[in-house]
C-alpha cells in the first residue's frame, strides 16, 4: 500500500503519518498510545459512570447519577461532572464525596474492548515486530484499562508514564527511550500510533520516530487540527494493512 490516494474524504476515521516515511521505513518496533488509541475513551467514560452510579444508589438511594454524568460530558462539561450531576440531584457534593467518586471511577475495572481494527492490527503485528503501549495517565486507571483490554498478552511491553515519576509524562521523551531501551532499537526503527496531536507525538519525532495519527469519531481530540506537515493521511482501516506498510 503506498502513500497516497487517503484522506479525510474517505471516511470519519483516519490517520495521518509523519516523522520518516513509513512505506519506505523498516520498522521493529510499533508502539501505541492508549485512550482513542486502541479503544474509545469515552467507553471508559461510560463505563465509570456506572460505577460510581452504583455507589450513589447503594449509600443514598438514588439510580439516575450515571444518566445526569453522561449528559454533562456530551454537553462537554470536564473536570467538575462529578460535581455537577450530584448537585443536580440534590445530593451532597463536598470534598469528601467527591474524593470517594474519584477513586471509585479510577479505580473500577472497566467494561471495555478493543476496537476491532485495532485488534485486527495487533493479531497482524505479534510475531513480526516488538509491540509496545506507552499511556498517560493516573496508574491504576491506566492498568485496570490494558488489564480489562487483555494488552498485557497482545503486547510486549507495556510502559505507564505515570511510573516514571512526576513529570515524565508525555511530551516528555523518557517514556519513549524507555521503550526504544526495552525494544533493543533505534528511535529510526520506532513508530509511534497516538490520537492527540497537542502532546502525543512531540517527543518521539525528537527521537525520530515515525508517527502516525489516529482520528476516530467520537475520540475527545478528534476535532483538535494537526500541525501542517503530515506526510500523508490514512483511514483507520488502513491499519488493518500494516504488516505490507511497515514493511514495505
Amino acid at each position: 500500500m503506498g502513500l497516497s490516494g487517503a484522506g479525510r474524504d474517505r471516511g470519519a476515521e483516519t490517520s495521518q503519518v509523519s516523522g520518516a516515511s513509513v512505506g519506505a521505513a523498516k520498522y521493529r518496533c510499533v508502539v501505541f498510545d492508549l485512550d482513542d488509541t486502541l479503544y474509545l475513551e469515552r467507553d471508559y467514560v461510560r463505563s465509570g459512570f456506572r460505577a460510581v452510579a452504583e455507589w450513589v444508589r447503594q449509600r443514598w438511594g438514588e439510580a439516575r447519577f450515571a444518566q445526569v454524568a453522561w449528559r454533562h460530558f456530551l454537553e462537554g462539561v470536564r473536570g467538575t461532572i462529578f460535581n455537577r450531576a450530584l448537585e443536580d440531584l440534590g445530593l451532597p457534593a463536598d470534598p469528601e464525596v467527591i474524593s470517594e467518586t474519584v477513586c471509585i471511577y479510577r479505580e473500577h475495572m472497566p467494561d471495555i474492548s478493543l476496537l476491532p481494527d485495532a485488534r485486527e492490527c495487533l493479531r497482524r503485528l505479534r510475531g513480526r515486530f516488538f509491540l509496545g503501549v506507552i499511556t498517560d495517565g493516573p496508574f491504576v486507571s491506566q492498568q485496570r484499562k490494558t488489564e480489562a483490554l487483555g494488552l498485557p498478552r497482545l503486547v510486549d511491553h507495556i510502559l505507564y508514564t505515570a511510573e516514571l515519576g512526576e513529570g515524565f509524562g508525555k511530551p516528555h521523551p523518557r517514556a519513549f527511550e524507555e521503550m526504544q531501551r526495552h525494544a533493543g532499537v533505534s528511535g529510526e526503527a520506532c513508530v509511534y500510533i497516538a490520537d492527540n496531536p497537542r502532546k502525543d507525538f512531540i517527543a518521539p519525532r525528537q527521537l525520530g520516530w515515525g508517527t502516525v495519527r489516529i482520528v476516530r469519531e467520537g475520540g475527545i481530540y478528534a476535532g483538535v487540527e494537526s500541525p501542517e506537515g503530515q506526510d500523508a493521511e490514512w483511514t483507520v482501516s488502513d491499519l488493518l494493512e500494516a504488516r505490507q506498510w511497515l514493511s514495505e
